[in-house]
């Protein structure tokens, strides 16, 4: 049996029959996609197919239990609008985020 990565996907998210609009499937995706990806809400929404206003949700969601953090606010790439570039890598979450978790 393959020893787990505590902060992998499959630790972290369940999954269930696939469908893509099944909540945890969206969430995961998500999770996925910001593990190598670091993108404000609406290239994940475009990267993804999922809605912005479910990748908001999620995103919340996400940030409540310390998987998701927002890393930067620039101009979107894809709007020209300022927004937060967000992430699930724990490698680029912010220092004091960190602090405030108690991971320092």
């Amino acid at each position: 049996m393959q020893d787990k990565i505590p902060h992998s996907p499959e630790n972290i998210l369940s999954t269930t029959d696939g469908k893509d609009t099944n909540p945890k499937n969206q969430e995961k995706t998500i999770f996925d996609f910001l593990q190598n990806h670091t993108a404000t809400a609406s290239m994940v929404s475009k990267a993804t197919g999922i809605p912005q206003k479910c990748i908001c949700r999620y995103k919340r969601d996400l940030e409540q239990r310390g998987l998701l953090f927002e890393v930067e606010r620039k101009l979107c790439k894809l709007t020209s609008f300022k927004a937060w570039y967000l992430t699930t890598n724990p490698d680029l979450f912010p220092k004091s985020n960190l602090k405030k978790l108690g991971n320092e």
